[in-house]
Formats: C-alpha cells, structure tokens, sequence
C-alpha cells in the first residue's frame, strides 16, 4: 500500500482519521491559511483543502496526501477561530441561538497516479440560547479558542448545541470520514479489505 499523508497540524483531525485503522503520517502544510476578501466560505474551504493537499503531494510524489480545512459563516460573513477568551465570548454571544453554516473540505491527492479529489460538505448545526455564564464556563473547561465558533463538538460543545444537522457526521469535526473512504475506494484502498 503507498504511503498515506494527513496533511494537518490538527490533532482532531489525526484522531479521526485513526479511527479507520491505517498506517499514516502527519505533514503539516507549512502555509498560511489567508482567506480572499471575494471568496466564499465554501470556496475557501474547498481551495485551502486543495492547496494544502498539493503542497504536501510536492514533496512526497509517492504518497496519497489528504488535505482538509473548514469553514463557517453566519449571515454570509465567515467566522474565524476566536484566538482568545474575549473573542470566544463574543463570538458566541454573537451565535446564541442561531443556526451557522459549515464547510468542511475534503481533498485526496494521489500524484503517482494522478488522481484528484476533492468535496466539499456543508452541514448547519444551531447553538442553544446561551447566557454568560454558560459561555464563561464552557470556555474555562474547554478552551476552544483555535476553533471555528467557539466551539469543539467533539468535547464539551456539544452541551452548547441544540442540532447539528449533516450528511457525515465526522464532516463536524473537520475530517469528513464517510466521503474519505469513498476516495480510498476509488483509489484501490478498501478500508475492510474485502
């Protein structure tokens, strides 16, 4: 089997990609995620999942390489990672309530065999009416401040949500499994072996 490269520095994304059993390592892209002023979220998702892809397949031409990135926006303005406490409380202030708009994009890189993939899956989740003292709280225990939202749905932001409404689940966290093995299928890579 060749090589097979996540090309993140999310840890969340590397946990749910362990989830499938196979041997990978972990590049991380080395490159800035800037967002262009005209560009949607969902194209910015799906050109930054594609750029870290090909990056990463530059330097490793042998390998399959997943790239992945993940978007939001609320009221067609995309919401960026808080970076610290009073961003995080605002932001979620800011989402009390109402439904936000993800993307989370997908690409599979296989140079060897020049084989390109990419998807890009749009999910919606609703936050619960919150009040201050939710926020303070969840923010202390969790410290979602490099995730889009505030939030991390994997951990205790769960507790924050009342839907999350998504044709893959795992699409919420930023690594949508269900369409990965869909392209390692394509590729010849059955995860059961069968």
């Amino acid at each position: 089997m060749p090589q097979i490269i996540l090309a993140s520095s999310s840890v969340y994304r590397k946990k749910l990609l362990e989830r499938l059993l196979l041997e990978f390592t972990v590049v991380k892209p080395e490159m800035e995620e800037i967002r262009r002023e005209s560009e949607t979220a969902y194209d910015a998702a799906d050109r930054l999942a594609e750029e870290k892809a090909k990056k990463v397949s530059n330097q490793f031409k042998e390998a399959i390489v997943i790239g992945c990135d993940q978007t939001a926006e609320y009221n067609n303005i995309q919401i960026q990672k808080p970076l610290d406490y009073e961003r995080a409380v605002y932001q979620l202030q800011e989402l009390s309530g109402k439904k936000v708009n993800f993307h989370s994009a997908i690409c599979v890189n296989y140079s060897k065999k020049k084989i390109f993939q990419k998807k890009v899956i749009s999910f919606n989740v609703k936050y619960k009416n919150l009040n201050l003292t939710e926020i303070e709280s969840y923010l202390k225990k969790e410290q979602p401040f490099n995730c889009i939202g505030s939030i991390k749905s994997e951990g205790l932001g769960i507790t924050l949500l009342d839907e999350i409404n998504s044709s893959d689940p795992t699409a919420v966290i930023g690594l949508p499994l269900i369409t990965l093995v869909g392209m390692l299928n394509k590729i010849g890579i059955n995860i059961n072996g069968s």
